[in-house]
């Protein structure tokens, strides 16, 4: 009987990654109204019953919104949250679809001199992001005008079949993949020799999920994050560059922000510890002018839980 739990686990990882590729499938072949709107009620379910997720990121954006929103106005923020994340899984799976000339036409590139600076420096280039509007755009955005890919970071998915279905998927919007655990080399060797290529590296970094992550300040709080983008700008001599996405009524709009320097006099850790407070610093700025946009659903602080279940 011991391999009855081992069958059923798979059995179980089976169906999920077989029910995201049937719904991956329905979506897609849905025409875009209908797929927001379905999209925008589940995102309206979901806020309303009030799932772990949900109760994090109510608690996250009572700390963004400093503290000034009463219980309703929170609610209210929290409910277009959810809808906005809503809306980037719909226009995630339907992104192939959308095609590159959509996508480009609904993108608005604030500070693309910055980007444009480090490549006319023959400089590899950083992008530090966080979980903010919709970043697959971001990256269908940045293919084209580097004419060629970037690479970034996955968190490797349960069950395998879905990693890879997600790999698989970001690949054909023109990003490399390296996975966060288990790549046959380690992910910043992968990361370091591409940029010493002059390449372009995106990471998502408003949440440290590994356990040597930089203290940082964060809405006020403390935080960590991972010190991976700044270690590898002291590394490579890549230019770092904090990015905030967040959705415009039929689009997208992209703020790219001055470069964090990180050489300098100084040990590397102060140095590493002040280039991701700089980081931080820039995404407390952006996601604080559009919080609803800002897909956090894990906890950032320590002292920061979900908040509790609402008995009604």
């Amino acid at each position: 009987m011991t391999g009855v739990p081992g069958a059923r686990a798979r059995a179980a990882a089976r169906l999920t990654d077989l029910g995201y590729a049937a719904g991956w499938s329905a979506v897609k072949a849905l025409p875009e109204p209908v797929a927001r709107a379905a999209f925008d009620v589940g995102g309206r379910w979901a806020a309303g019953r009030g799932g772990r997720g949900v109760r994090q990121l109510r608690a996250n954006l009572r700390v963004a919104t400093g503290g000034r929103l009463d219980d309703d106005a929170l609610d209210e923020l929290t409910t277009r949250a959810v809808r906005s994340y809503a809306r980037y899984w719909q226009e995630a799976f339907r992104l192939p679809r959308l095609g590159v000339q959509r996508v480009l036409a609904g993108t608005e590139m604030a500070g693309r001199e910055h980007l444009e600076k480090a490549r006319a420096d023959d400089r590899g280039l950083i992008v530090a992001l966080p979980h903010s509007g919709n970043w697959d755009a971001a990256g269908v955005w940045l293919v084209d005008w580097l004419g060629g890919p970037f690479t970034t970071v996955a968190e490797r998915l349960r069950p395998e079949s879905l990693y890879r279905r997600f790999v698989a998927y970001r690949e054909t919007l023109g990003m490399r993949i390296v996975p966060l655990t288990g790549g046959p080399r380690p992910g910043s060797a992968v990361l370091r020799e591409w940029l010493d290529g002059g390449g372009t590296v995106c990471l998502l970094v408003d949440r440290d999920l590994g356990t040597g992550g930089v203290p940082v300040q964060f809405f006020g709080r403390t935080a960590t994050m991972p010190g991976g983008p700044a270690v590898l700008a002291e590394q490579t001599g890549a230019a770092l560059h904090p990015a905030v996405s967040h959705f415009t009524e039929h689009g997208w709009r992209h703020v790219v922000h001055p470069e964090v320097a990180v050489a300098g006099p100084g040990r590397l850790r102060e140095r590493v510890g002040a280039a991701m407070q700089g980081v931080a610093d820039a995404f407390t700025r952006g996601i604080a002018e559009h919080p609803e946009d800002w897909h956090q659903l894990g906890r950032v602080w320590a002292d920061v839980p979900p908040d509790p279940v609402v008995r009604g």
